[in-house]
């Protein structure tokens, strides 16, 4: 069963994989803060150089998929020492890069090599472990899956000030040298791994092949650049958005045809991986999408600078880092649809009480929230995943482990596209309303024009232009409050959609005992 040479503990496979598994994910985030120097330096507007970010991501979702395809093809271990290879070129070609246009083609090629990564090292890990210690694999797989969205704009501002936006790339290349090293030397195909022919054109679904990434790739530019480009006003939006609808709706249909599918969509069938692929969309909603609306308003509402509010998240993901090799302890002594309820409960909560900060709240009430949130995320990739492959047989883990990986990559960027359009939205309604009861007329309006004029008046503005500084000042409070109160509700928003995924729990199957192999068949 194992994926290493004779001898070679599978706490050592497990380091190896995590290697780039932390590597590849702190890449979908640690480009963010980065973007006006790169802009700058490749002389670049800020809308041109967010492609490359997109570039990135739509390679990621076009991969991940077709990860265990891929794999059968050419043979787990060749595929991820090739997958550790182009994307550790690709970091070294991203760090040189002479333009943007050169810069995004070598973020497609990180993209494509990094994809492959995630759902190989989830595979090589649930397979290199007995089915009683797959709790404490995933707990090593989770720490780099869940942490690295954390740490990305921290590392990248800091190495952005520090240094240079091209280091966000060069610190990928000594730890894609050593997992290669490492890998090539003790990982191993298991026996049971069933090939593809290239001989036999049969076993190609070239079809489904192109289906798949129209469809991918389209959705993943559709959700990336829609709020920049008013979604659906916008022709470039409706036509990737036509064609990924159709993309995916023929790759469906096409894929639960065939013998030899690309993308095994009939794992789906079975309701507790169906429903753990779900709620690690949720996750990845989640994580993801609070990851993104945390700074924002911490540094666009409370003043923190980028330093304080990385520091703000720091305890959370102090809290992972200890919380999840216990869960992994835990997962096969307790029910783990318990825990999962758990996790699911304590995130909502830390959500909660973000919800009901106010323009005050100090560094200590932001962390405990976040801590509290940080918590229940810890609580819940392991059981998910663990629940997820309990009822799978061997052969299928490989497929399985790039759909949960696409699940959860999908559900981040639906996450972001949609708090962020949600934000938007809820900031123009209550701006509409605030200055519906601000008028020239109203006591509250005359008595801080009044006030404020007087005091520049006093600083010796002439009376003209204090009114006219007082009335912008009155406009950017009343956008601020506003923006505020938006906040609150997309806090609020995420928390209920926790809460939300609580019923899928019930539809999951009570997990097997661990003591023996998983189960062989559906």
């Amino acid at each position: 069963m194992s994926n290493a040479r004779a001898g070679v503990s599978p706490y050592v496979v497990a380091m190896v994989v995590m290697l780039t598994t932390f590597m590849e994910v702190l890449d979908t985030s640690v480009a963010n803060v980065a973007l006006p120097h790169i802009a700058g330096s490749l002389s670049a507007t800020i809308d041109e150089s967010t492609w490359v970010l997109t570039s990135y991501l739509v390679a990621n979702a076009v991969v991940l998929p077709m990860a265990g395809w891929f794999g059968s093809l050419m043979g787990r271990k060749r595929f991820y020492l090739l997958c550790v290879l182009l994307f550790t070129v690709s970091s070294l070609l991203c760090a040189a890069a002479p333009t943007l246009g050169w810069l995004i083609f070598f973020r497609v090629l990180q993209g494509l090599g990094g994809g492959g990564l995630q759902p190989t090292s989830q595979s090589i890990l649930m397979e290199s472990f007995p089915p009683h210690k797959r709790g404490q694999a995933m707990a090593m797989y989770g720490l780099g899956v869940v942490l690295a969205p954390l740490i990305g704009p921290v590392l990248g501002g800091w190495l952005t000030d520090n240094f240079s936006w091209n280091w966000i790339f060069l610190i990928n290349i000594p730890v894609g040298v050593v997992s290669m090293a490492l890998a090539g030397a003790i990982l191993t195909d298991p026996p049971y791994l069933k090939r593809i022919s290239l001989k036999d054109s049969r076993q190609i679904d070239f079809v489904g092949f192109g289906l798949v990434i129209l469809g991918l790739a389209s959705l993943e530019i559709v959700l990336d650049e829609g709020q920049r480009n008013d979604w659906f006003s916008s022709s470039f939006i409706v036509v990737f958005a036509v064609l990924a609808v159709a993309g995916l709706l023929a790759a469906v249909v096409w894929e639960l045809r065939q013998e030899h599918p690309v993308v095994d969509l009939r794992l789906l069938r079975d309701r507790t991986f169906a429903s753990a692929c779900v709620m690690l969309f949720a996750v990845g909603f989640v994580l993801y999408g609070s990851t993104f609306l945390i700074p924002v308003f911490l540094q666009t509402m409370l003043g923190f600078d980028a330093t304080t509010s990385g520091l703000v998240m720091t305890p959370g993901g102090i809290v992972v880092l200890f919380c999840m090799p216990l869960v992994g302890h835990l997962v096969h002594r307790i029910d783990t649809r318990l825990m999962v309820i758990y996790g699911v409960t304590m995130t909502g909560l830390g959500l909660l009480l973000m919800s009901g900060f106010t323009l005050q709240v100090g560094y200590r009430d932001a962390a405990l929230a976040r801590v509290v949130q940080s918590l229940g995320l810890a609580s819940l990739f392991i059981p998910i995943n663990v629940i997820a492959y309990a009822t799978l047989s061997r052969e299928m883990a490989n497929r399985a482990a790039g759909l949960m990986n696409l699940f959860r990559n999908i559900g981040g960027s639906v996450g972001i596209a949609i708090l962020s359009t949600v934000l938007s939205r809820r900031t123009q309604f209550h701006q509409t309303v605030l200055v519906g009861h601000i008028t020239p007329t109203s006591l509250p309006h005359r008595a801080f024009v009044a006030g404020v004029g007087q005091a520049l008046v006093a600083r010796g503005q002439n009376a003209a232009d204090a009114m006219h500084q007082a009335l912008g000042l009155l406009y950017a409070q009343t956008l601020r409050q506003a923006t505020y109160m938006a906040m609150m509700d997309v806090f609020f928003v995420v928390a209920c959609i926790c809460f939300a995924v609580i019923p899928l729990v019930f539809i999951m199957r009570r997990p097997p005992e661990q003591g023996g192999d998983p189960v062989d068949a559906h």
